[in-house]
């Protein structure tokens, strides 16, 4: 299936950042919100982003021209129905994705594919809420879309292989990695991440460490940013969102309640300019609060990055994804350093197991078994 036109619906930061992700590849985009004012808020935010590119250098001018003329703005879902794919990008909350994908099913034509933006609820729920389950696709992209490179193509019982091929291939040829999984809550990126963050705030919250040596612990062990700065760049409130889901369905995952209450108090990251740190104002990556250069603490970074490397591979085991997948969704979609196979790989299988079992964690069958029969390595050395 030849996709020609695209449309978008829900312009925040997520989806105005998938139109400019498929306008940047020459595609025609209408892009769909509730109220006028909510249009001018996506508008501004393509503006504001291409303007950055502008003047950095990435984009020219003539070209930013006409990235932008392959816009077409618009509160009537109506106007989508030429197009030949629609990425729902509304905000995460279950009965308003249902109504946007029913309205949807109404105005495209029948061949079209609905794809949904979400991150963690179930695409087969959401493909039930239309009369063409088979044409509905998970299509998570990450934020910031115009940078991160991974897509997670997500599938459902219904899902028409065509409908499917077509999502992966024009997340190729807009210049993304795309990796096709189930529909199991988390998918994998969002499933690996949030434990390992979870992990990071329960040894927060129980008092084993504290904040500014635990992120100074993840950052000496290589990853970019540390936990809880990462939370609060995601936005607390989304994270919260996302460990509801996941909660319900695996004991693996709790509602940190430390999480929840700077929630409640409002504490929502960078962009209300407080969350587990402080930032010189909302939106500001300046943390003002810091207490200067702290000393990481031995066995923190162990303490969460074994665990999240056992889950990794229990994806593997369980046939859910690839050791190339679950590498791929991590790096591309994450921004860590690099995949969790390739981080057991480095560590050596035994080190693994040994890590694991001191902090009184069983690692999976497969990482066992391997060990057992003297492997180092989960990818052929």
């Amino acid at each position: 299936m030849r996709v020609d036109r695209v449309g978008v619906v829900g312009l925040g930061t997520m989806g105005a950042g998938i139109v400019e992700v498929f306008a940047r590849a020459g595609l025609p985009v209408v892009g769909v919100e509730a109220t006028p004012e909510f249009l001018e808020r996506g508008r501004g935010i393509l503006e504001a982003s291409t303007g950055r590119a502008l003047a950095r250098g990435r984009l020219s001018e003539e070209d930013r021209a006409a990235l932008l003329a392959r816009v077409t703005w618009s509160s009537d879902v109506g106007d989508l129905a030429s197009v030949d794919l629609a990425v729902e990008a509304v905000p995460e909350v279950l009965d308003l994705k249902r109504e946007v994908l029913a309205a949807l099913d109404r105005v495209l034509a029948p061949g079209a594919v609905i794809a949904t933006n979400t991150s963690s609820l179930p695409v087969t729920d959401l493909a039930e809420s239309t009369g063409r389950p088979d044409r509905v696709v998970g299509m998570h992209f990450f934020n910031p879309a115009p940078v991160l490179r991974l897509v997670e193509v997500v599938t459902t019982v219904h899902s028409d292989p065509e409908a499917v091929a077509c999502v992966r291939d024009l997340a190729v040829a807009v210049g993304k990695s795309p990796i096709v999984v189930g529909d199991r809550p988390g998918f994998v990126a969002n499933a690996l991440l949030l434990g390992y963050l979870g992990d990071a705030v329960a040894l927060l919250d129980a008092g084993q460490v504290a904040r500014d040596e635990l992120d100074a612990s993840l950052v000496a062990a290589g990853m970019p940013m540390g936990p809880l700065a990462l939370l609060d760049l995601i936005g607390l409130d989304v994270a919260l969102a996302i460990f509801g889901v996941l909660a319900a369905a695996s004991p693996r995952y709790v509602v940190p309640p430390g999480l929840a209450a700077l929630v409640a108090e409002g504490r929502l990251g960078r962009k209300s300019g407080r969350g587990y740190w402080t930032y010189e104002r909302p939106g500001s990556g300046t943390v003002v609060d810091s207490g200067g250069e702290a000393a990481p603490v031995p066995g923190v970074a162990d303490a969460l990055v074994l665990p999240y490397l056992n889950e990794a591979l229990r994806m593997v085991q369980d046939g859910y994804a690839s050791a190339d997948d679950v590498d791929t969704a991590m790096r591309e979609g994450c921004g860590f350093p690099r995949g969790p196979v390739e981080e057991a790989d480095d560590r050596g299988l035994p080190a693994v197991v040994a890590g694991l079992r001191q902090l009184g964690v069983e690692p999976v069958t497969m990482l066992a078994d391997y060990v057992a029969a003297g492997r180092r390595t989960v990818r052929p050395a």
